[in-house]
C-alpha cells in the first residue's frame, strides 16, 4: 500500500490542466477613447450627464428564457448599447486588450488561440441588477464571458459567479482613469449582478472565443481528485502517527517563486489547479493547509581538480585556471518558511524543520541546479569545503487535531509565546479547567515537555539569567497545571536542565502540587545538580524554606537539605564530572549565605556539618574570599553553626590585625624571583641589596621583556619604565612599597569587617 506522502503526490500529479471557472483582476491602461453613436466621444471616468446621454440612447436589456427573449425589470434591469454603435481604440487599446486576455486565458486554463469579440455597452445606473442566470453561447467557438468595466463612480453591482457549489464574489470597481477591472468566467457558470447602489457603472462585454471552434473548452473537473485526497487526509488525520511517520505532509510545486511573488495568487500554471485541489480536499478533511518556502541547505567536502574540463556540478574560480567539484555532503539543513494561508494572511509561524519522509517528492534535489553554491578555498589542516542552498515552493498539510503537535517543530521561540497568550486568555476568560483554552494550552504544554532539551549541558552552570524554563513555569503556575508542572520538575529540572534563573519560577510552580510530593521534586532537582550548580541549589532550598507547603518549621525539606550538604563543594561525596569539560559553577559567598539560611531553618544538625566541612576546606572556602563576605551578610542570622562560623571569621581578622605593620627601614625587597637566568638573578640581587633604589638593565628587547614579566609574576614593590635613548634600549627598575600599602589597606578593611561582625 504506497505511503501517505507517495499517495498525495500521485493524486497531485494527475492535476495537469490549470485553470478556475472564472478569473478577475486589475490592470493599468492607456485610456482608450470610446465613442457611442448618438451622444459622441466618452469621457473617463464617466461623467454623470454623459451617464444619461447613454440611458437616452440605449435600450432596456432583455434576458433569455429557452428559445425566447424578454425584457422583464423584475429580472434583469441595466441598458444596453450594441458593438456596431461602439467606436472604441487609441494607440495602446488592442495591446491592452491582447494582455488582459493572454492573463485570463491562462487562469481558466485554456490553450491557443483564444479571440475576444466586443458584444455589447452596457450601462448600470442606480438600482440597476441582474439576476442570476447563464449565458448563451453567442458564436462558434464561444467558451467564456470577459467583462471589462470602465473608469465609472458608483457602490455595488458586484458580480456573483457560481460553479459547482462554488462561489466567487468580485468587486469590479474602479474610478481611475488609468485602471481597469475585468472578470472573465465560463459560459455555463451561474452569475449575478447586484443592485448598483449609487452612480453609473460602464462596461464592455466580449465574447471569447476558440480560434478553433471544434475543440470543447470547459472548466477542469477535479472532483474525483479532491474526493480521493480528501478521503486520504481525512483517515490520516484520524489515526495516530505511527512512529517516524510523517506530522505534516509537503507537496513541492514545479514553478519557481521568489520570497516576494510567494502567494497562492502568484502560483502559475499546474501549481495553481494542484493548489486549489489540494485545498479543497484539506478543508473537506479537517486539515490546514499553507503555501511555505523549503530550503535545503547542504555543506562538505570539495575537491580541487585543474585538469578535467568543466562541467554540471562544477565551479571554477575566476582567480585561477583550478575548479572544484563537490565531494562528500557532511551537513543538511532543511526548514520550511514564509508561510501564506489559502487567503494570503501571513500566520505568525516561524522557521519549521521537517523530515525527508514528510516530502511528497522525496528526491526532491535530484537533478536541480542549486540555487546558490559557494566554495572554499583549503585554509591550514581544513580541505576545501562547499555550502549550496536549493529553494522551492511546497504546499503544506496538517490534521487540524495535530495543529499544536505540528506547531512544537517550530521550537521554543513559536511555542512559549503562544503557551503564554494561551495561559493569559484563559486567565482573562474566568472559565475552568474545562475551557477549551485551558486544555489546548494544556497539550501544547504536553508536545514542548516531549521535546523539551534534557542534557544537563543544555544549560550553562555560569548562566544565571531567567531562561524558557522560567517562562514555560510561569504559563504553568498561571495555568494552574499541576499535572504539566509535576512532569517538569521531574523530567527536566531533576534531569538536569536547571539553573539559577529557574528558581523563583520553579519554586511558584511547585506550590501547585501536593506539599510532600513538591518536597520529594525539589529533592530530586537538589540531588542531580548540587554537585555542578551548588549555589543555584541553595538560592532554590533557601527560597523553598519560605514556602507554606515547606512546613512551620521547614522540616518537609529535610532530605533536600541532605542531599545538599552531601554534594558541598570539595567534600568525598561530590560527583565527579561527567564530561572533562565540565567543572562546577565556582563557590561565591552567596552559596554560604543561602545555605547556612537554610540549614539553619531546616536542620541545625546539618548546618554544624556544614559549617564543619567549610572550616576544614580552605582551599575552596577561604576566609577572605568566601566566609568572611558570607558572614557579613549573615549578620543577625540566628544558628549555633553560624555562630561558630562568624567566631572562625573573627579570629582570622584578629590574628592578622596583631601583626605588626610598619613601613621598610631600608630599600630591601623579597627576592622572590624563580628564574635562574643571569639577568633574573641580577634582579633578586637587586631585591636584596638595603642601599639601592635604582637597578638598569640595558638588553635586547626579549630579554627586557623576560624581566618585566618576572616582576609581575613575582608580585615585586617595583615600578618600571623604559629608556629609549640608545640601543638596545634600558629597562629601569624602581623600588616602592606596594607591599606595605597593601597591608595597610587591609588593615583598614579587617578592622572595618572586625566591627561590623561584632555588631
Amino acid at each position: 500500500m504506497p505511503t501517505l506522502p507517495a499517495q498525495l503526490a500521485e493524486i497531485l500529479s494527475g492535476v495537469r490542466q490549470s485553470g478556475k471557472f472564472y478569473a478577475a483582476g486589475a490592470a493599468e491602461i492607456y485610456a482608450p477613447s470610446l465613442e457611442v453613436e448618438g451622444v459622441g466621444p466618452i469621457a473617463l471616468p464617466l461623467l454623470p450627464f454623459q451617464a444619461e446621454q447613454l440611458v437616452a440612447v440605449a435600450e432596456q436589456a432583455p434576458y433569455g428564457k429557452g428559445e425566447e427573449t424578454l425584457v422583464d425589470t423584475a429580472v434583469r434591469r441595466t441598458w444596453q448599447i450594441g458593438a456596431d454603435k461602439i467606436h472604441i481604440g487609441g494607440k495602446y487599446w488592442a495591446q491592452n486588450l491582447d494582455e488582459i486576455v493572454a492573463w485570463v486565458k491562462t487562469k481558466l486554463g485554456v490553450g491557443g488561440q483564444v479571440n475576444a469579440e466586443l458584444y455589447k455597452l452596457l450601462i448600470y445606473d442606480t438600482g440597476s441588477f441582474f439576476v442570476s442566470h447563464r449565458d448563451t453561447e453567442k458564436a462558434p467557438g464561444m467558451f467564456a464571458t470577459l467583462v471589462l468595466v470602465l473608469p465609472s463612480l458608483y457602490t455595488g453591482g458586484e458580480l456573483l459567479v457560481r460553479h459547482r457549489g462554488q462561489e466567487a464574489r468580485l468587486e469590479l470597481n474602479t474610478a481611475e482613469a488609468s485602471e481597469l477591472a475585468f472578470a472573465a468566467f465560463y459560459a455555463d457558470c451561474l452569475h449575478e449582478v447586484l443592485p448598483v447602489s449609487s452612480g453609473c457603472r460602464l462596461t464592455l462585454i466580449y465574447n471569447l472565443l476558440r480560434a478553433d471552434p471544434t475543440q470543447a473548452t470547459q472548466p477542469p473537473d477535479y472532483r474525483d481528485e479532491q474526493a480521493e485526497l480528501a478521503d486520504w487526509l481525512r483517515r490520516w488525520g484520524a489515526e495516530p502517527v505511527e512512529p517516524g511517520g510523517p506530522v505534516k505532509l509537503i507537496y513541492p510545486l514545479e514553478h519557481a517563486y521568489t520570497q516576494a511573488e510567494l502567494s497562492f495568487a502568484a502560483l502559475k500554471g499546474a501549481d495553481a489547479s494542484r493548489a486549489a485541489v489540494a485545498v479543497a480536499a484539506a478543508e473537506q478533511a479537517g486539515c490546514d493547509a499553507h503555501l511555505a518556502l523549503v530550503s535545503i541547505e547542504e555543506s562538505g567536502y570539495a575537491e580541487h581538480d585543474y585538469d578535467r574540463p568543466r562541467r554540471r556540478g562544477r565551479w571554477q574560480s575566476d582567480d585561477d585556471d583550478g575548479e572544484f567539484e563537490i565531494g562528500e555532503v557532511t551537513e543538511r539543513d532543511q526548514v520550511l518558511s514564509d508561510w501564506r494561508r489559502p487567503d494570503d494572511s501571513q500566520p505568525p509561524l516561524n522557521q519549521f524543520p521537517f523530515e525527508d519522509e514528510e516530502l511528497c517528492l522525496p528526491d526532491l534535489v535530484e537533478g536541480l541546479e542549486p540555487d546558490e553554491l559557494h566554495f572554499q578555498e583549503a585554509t591550514g589542516n581544513a580541505g576545501a569545503s562547499f555550502e549550496r542552498t536549493y529553494r522551492r515552493a511546497a504546499l503544506v498539510f496538517w490534521p487540524r487535531a495535530r495543529r499544536l503537535a505540528v506547531l512544537n517543530q517550530a521550537g521554543l521561540s513559536i511555542t512559549l509565546p503562544c503557551l503564554d497568550d494561551l495561559a493569559s486568555r484563559w486567565a482573562q476568560s474566568g472559565v475552568g479547567f474545562e475551557s477549551p483554552l485551558w486544555q489546548e494550552a494544556h497539550e501544547l504544554a504536553g508536545h514542548m515537555l516531549d521535546t523539551w532539551p534534557r542534557a544537563a549541558d543544555y544549560y550553562h552552570p555560569y548562566d544565571d539569567a531567567p531562561g524558557q524554563a522560567a517562562k514555560l513555569l510561569d504559563a504553568l503556575w498561571r495555568l494552574r497545571d499541576a499535572v504539566r508542572a509535576d512532569e517538569f520538575l521531574a523530567q527536566v529540572s531533576a534531569a538536569g536542565a536547571y539553573k539559577l534563573g529557574d528558581n523563583e519560577s520553579l519554586v511558584r510552580a511547585a506550590g501547585l502540587l501536593p506539599p510532600l510530593r513538591a518536597a520529594e521534586l525539589i529533592q530530586r532537582v537538589v540531588a542531580q545538580n548540587a554537585g555542578l550548580k551548588p549555589g543555584a541549589c541553595a538560592d532554590l532550598l533557601a527560597r523553598c524554606t519560605a514556602e507554606p507547603w515547606a512546613g512551620k518549621p521547614p522540616t518537609r525539606l529535610a532530605p533536600a537539605a541532605q542531599a545538599l550538604a552531601d554534594a558541598l563543594p570539595g567534600g568525598p561525596q561530590t560527583p565527579p564530572p561527567a564530561n572533562h569539560w565540565e567543572r562546577p559553577a565556582a563557590v561565591k559567598p552567596r552559596f554560604v549565605v543561602d545555605l547556612m539560611a537554610a540549614l539553619e531553618r531546616i536542620a541545625p544538625d546539618l548546618a554544624e556539618q556544614a559549617a564543619d566541612a567549610m572550616l576544614a576546606r580552605p582551599a575552596i572556602f577561604g576566609f577572605d574570599a568566601i566566609l568572611v563576605p558570607a558572614l557579613l551578610s549573615l549578620a543577625g542570622q540566628p544558628g549555633q553553626a553560624t555562630a561558630r562560623l562568624r567566631q572562625a571569621c573573627l579570629g582570622h581578622l584578629a590574628q592578622r590585625i596583631a601583626e605588626p605593620l610598619e613601613p621598610p627601614g631600608d630599600w630591601t625587597r623579597a627576592a622572590a624571583v624563580a628564574c635562574g637566568c643571569a639577568h633574573c638573578a641580577g634582579l633578586n640581587r637587586f631585591l636584596a641589596d638595603p642601599g639601592l633604589k635604582e637597578w638598569s638593565l640595558k638588553a635586547a628587547q626579549q630579554d627586557r621583556s623576560h624581566v618585566e614579566d618576572s616582576i609581575r609574576r613575582a608580585a615585586c614593590d617595583l615600578d618600571t619604565k623604559t629608556d629609549t635613548r640608545g640601543r638596545p634600549y634600558t629597562l629601569v627598575c624602581v623600588k616602592n612599597q606596594a607591599s606595605y600599602e597593601r597591608r595597610v589597606r587591609q588593615r583598614g578593611q579587617d578592622l572595618e569587617n572586625q566591627a561590623a561582625l561584632l555588631r
